[in-house]
């Protein structure tokens, strides 16, 4: 079974940053495509960063310039560094992992990011 467990999530101030982490057990974690995906209250889900096998990455506007994604094989972990956090970017944060074929692929549990004064 696929597991995703996320951390790094909190409280910051605006203007401030975040490193989230995503831990990949019970399978073979260099043949997903990993993202992080962000959903506010009253709000859809929606992707924030994506990186792909050979490590192509790919962002929303929303984080693009402020936010970078990255993955770790031997470590099985993919992170999200978060700098300049704006409120807007409060959200619960999802990590995904999804094999090529799938259309869905497994979530994490998510990790609540809040930024406020």
């Amino acid at each position: 079974q696929v597991q995703l467990v996320e951390s790094g999530g909190g409280l910051v101030q605006p203007g401030g940053s975040l490193r989230l982490s995503c831990a990949v057990s019970g399978s073979s974690f260099s043949i997903y495509t990993m993202s992080w995906y962000r959903q506010a209250p009253g709000l859809q889900r929606e992707l924030v960063a994506g990186i792909t096998r050979g490590g192509s990455t790919n962002y929303a506007d929303s984080g693009k310039g402020r936010f970078t994604i990255s993955r770790d094989n031997a470590k099985a972990t993919v992170y999200l560094q978060m700098n300049s956090l704006k409120p807007e970017d409060t959200a619960v944060y999802y990590c995904n992992a999804r094999r090529d074929f799938q259309r869905t692929g497994y979530w994490g549990q998510g990790t609540q990011v809040t930024v406020s004064s």
